[in-house]
């Protein structure tokens, strides 16, 4: 048995470092620096924060831009003079808080949604207390939910309804997601920046819901009066797009071919001397006679008799005694 080899194991089994033999936090700061400049920065205006520690230290949006140096951190106590963005505020934000935030910034409170029932609301906050519209997360832990954003999106949120997207975009491009936050909800938030008032905000808010709501129902009912299989291509149908190059030739052939069942059908049809339609069977072949008056003559089977001995009289002739030339296959006897 070797000397030392327990003893190198040990010492080997101490070690905390990651699979690629650096320690997790050390490596995650120092993508952190890499992706941010390494340098603590400054923000255009005041930003502050109450953190309650509720969410994951490495997915907390609120604790990196605290380590960017781009939020304070406030004590429970303390007041915030700026916008207090919180689910304790009364009304919500309007662009006639553009000169509050200008002025004395914003905040929010860094907790989580299903422990709001911890935060002591009553000792934080500030005169100017507000609630979010209705906006959609962007962020990876909610995406797609509504209501539910993360600090750095209701900061943005709050930058961007007041009218200051430059502020927004500075803000949320410290995150890889951050900007597909302002695309999720372009058309909503270019709503909220025509009102002026909290009471405007809010009849907006209410109008977009409704929308939502509607269009929900109709696609209920769709569902319910229509087999989607009996619909088609639904991707084309109702949809506005116009018609291919297909279906435009396929048309065309089949207007010519209608055309051209006109044109043969008026070539047989025939008229009577009074301009009526003589309507022909099949099994008609022989020509219709008609009288002065212009009536068709109905043959009977002894007027065709006497037809065909006209016709078989017209075809004998006569020598130049009167007497009738016999032919035999055409041949005079």
């Amino acid at each position: 048995m070797a000397k030392g080899k327990n003893k190198t194991h040990e010492g080997r089994s101490t070690r905390s470092g990651g699979s690629n033999g650096h320690h997790s936090r050390k490596n995650h700061r120092h993508m952190e620096m890499k992706h941010d400049g390494g340098d603590k920065q400054s923000f255009p205006v005041k930003l502050g924060m109450w953190d309650f520690d509720h969410c994951d230290p490495k997915r907390c949006s609120g604790k990196k831009l605290e380590r960017l140096g781009l939020i304070k951190s406030l004590r429970v106590g303390q007041k915030f003079q700026g916008i207090v963005v919180s689910p304790n505020g009364k009304g919500v934000v309007c662009p006639n808080d553009r000169e509050i935030v200008e002025e004395h910034g914003a905040s929010v409170v860094e907790c989580s949604w299903a422990r709001l029932d911890e935060v002591p609301f009553n000792k934080i906050g500030g005169k100017h207390e507000r609630l979010l519209p209705y906006l959609v997360a962007a962020n990876q832990v909610n995406y797609g939910r509504p209501w539910r954003l993360n600090c750095v999106e209701a900061l943005a949120a709050c930058f961007a309804i007041v009218g200051r997207m430059d502020l927004a975009t500075e803000l949320l491009s410290h995150f890889s997601w951050g900007l597909g936050f302002l695309e999720l909800n372009k058309d909503l938030l270019e709503i909220y920046q025509q009102c002026t008032d909290a009471e405007s905000v809010k009849k907006a808010e209410e109008e977009w819901l409704a929308q939502i709501d509607q269009e929900v129902q109709e696609r209920k009912q769709q569902a319910q009066s229509e087999d989607i299989w009996m619909m088609g291509n639904t991707n084309r149908y109702g949809s506005g797009l116009p018609p291919s190059d297909s279906e435009e030739y396929e048309s065309e052939e089949e207007e010519e071919e209608e055309e051209e069942g006109r044109v043969n059908k008026s070539q047989n049809i025939k008229y009577d001397n009074l301009g009526n339609v003589i309507e022909e069977s099949e099994d008609d072949a022989k020509p219709v006679r008609y009288d002065n008056l212009g009536n068709i003559i109905e043959s009977s089977e002894e007027d065709e008799d006497e037809e065909d001995e006209e016709d078989e009289e017209e075809e004998e002739e006569y020598d130049a005694l009167g007497n009738v030339i016999k032919k035999v296959n055409g041949i005079r006897i």
